[in-house]
């Protein structure tokens, strides 16, 4: 498996061991190719860490570090990790390399994955010393997210934009992140034929790769309705290609054109200070959504896709007719795109 977000080089530079587990993350559990990197190069410092010790390497610098080669990693090294050595391993990267909670819970996580696979999956040890470390304790931050005021600003903003060849096309993406809370992975996956005829829901497709409905309220529709009749018209769009939101190049939007548009519209509306992003309006969705009262927590958890195993159980049996009336109760549901007549009259 050569097809992760790491170029082939760099991927060939890690043990069997590790490319095995790759391939059963994302063959078995489904993960992204995002998280499989991610969870690879942590265990990459992992064991760059754990080779530095057994050499008596412990005052390498960190261009040294770096160049310690982990290839040769095998079956006795994986079982001569004890939790001792995870342990000291976290406080490295607390007081060595200055990693923050958030950065640290993640690299544990990510050597909890693979020590579970390892002793659960493959049988390789017979204990799992990673079962028992407690995670660092995250200090307690809330989101950030637009107030309903910020967030009909803009709105407003790119409504305004007139001079924006793709202004039909933003004002639909943003107002999606609003009024639905979907991820910018699930937008920019988007399809034609995602939705259903009369565009009152949507199949997004999850972390995990795992499918879920959203429900779109009038603003989402009026929205999409304006867009679709550009984006439909062979006039204007001359590609086979059938992702929904395109690229001035009309290819595929990326992740970074939706990045740069929320940027771009957030410093015009004079809110780019407030260190906002594109994951942030999926904070002001939800926030918006449970504030206005009338979204019970269990359905606002079921339309936002989260998945926590204490409550699991308890969104299986939201029924659809709840997602539906949720979306209709965002407060920005009838904000819409006015004095429209780019396409019309062509």
């Amino acid at each position: 498996m050569s097809v992760l977000t790491l170029k082939s080089d760099e991927y060939n530079k890690f043990p069997l061991v590790l490319k095995d587990y790759a391939s059963y993350l994302l063959t078995i559990k489904g993960n992204s190719e995002k998280t499989i990197c991610e969870y690879l190069l942590d265990l990459r410092i992992f064991f760059r860490f754990y080779i530095a010790q057994k050499e008596g390497k412990n005052n390498l610098s960190a261009e040294e570090f770096e160049t310690i080669d982990i290839k040769n990693i095998d079956l006795t090294d994986i079982r001569s990790i004890t939790t001792e050595t995870i342990i000291r391993f976290l406080m490295h990267t607390g007081i060595e390399r200055k990693n923050n909670t958030a950065t640290r819970m993640r690299k544990l996580s990510a050597i909890r994955s693979f020590y579970h696979y390892a002793y659960v999956k493959k049988h390789y040890i017979d204990y799992n010393p990673a079962a028992d470390i407690d995670a660092p304790k995250k200090p307690k931050s809330l989101p950030k997210y637009l107030s309903l005021e910020e967030a009909v600003k803009l709105l407003n903003t790119v409504r305004d934009d007139t001079e924006s060849k793709t202004r039909v096309r933003d004002y639909a993406i943003i107002t999606l992140f609003l009024n639905t809370g979907m991820r910018l992975s699930e937008l920019v996956g988007l399809k034609i034929d995602s939705f259903d005829s009369d565009l009152t829901k949507v199949k997004v497709l999850g972390k995990g790769n795992k499918e879920r409905i959203l429900y779109l309220n009038e603003a989402a529709r009026d929205a999409l309705k304006k867009y679709l009749y550009m984006r439909l018209d062979p006039k204007y769009i001359k590609t086979e290609d059938k992702t929904l939101f395109l690229s001035g190049r009309q290819t595929a939007i990326s992740n970074k054109t939706v990045q740069w548009i929320v940027y771009k519209y957030l410093d015009k509306a004079g809110l780019g200070a407030k260190g906002l992003s594109v994951h942030k309006l999926r904070h002001t969705a939800a926030t918006l959504l449970y504030q206005s009262g009338k979204v019970d927590i269990r359905v606002l958890q079921d339309i936002l896709g989260h998945e926590q195993l204490n409550t699991t159980q308890i969104y299986t049996h939201i029924v659809n007719e709840n997602l539906e009336s949720a979306m209709e109760k965002n407060p920005l549901s009838d904000i819409k795109l006015n004095n429209y007549s780019e396409y019309k009259d062509n």
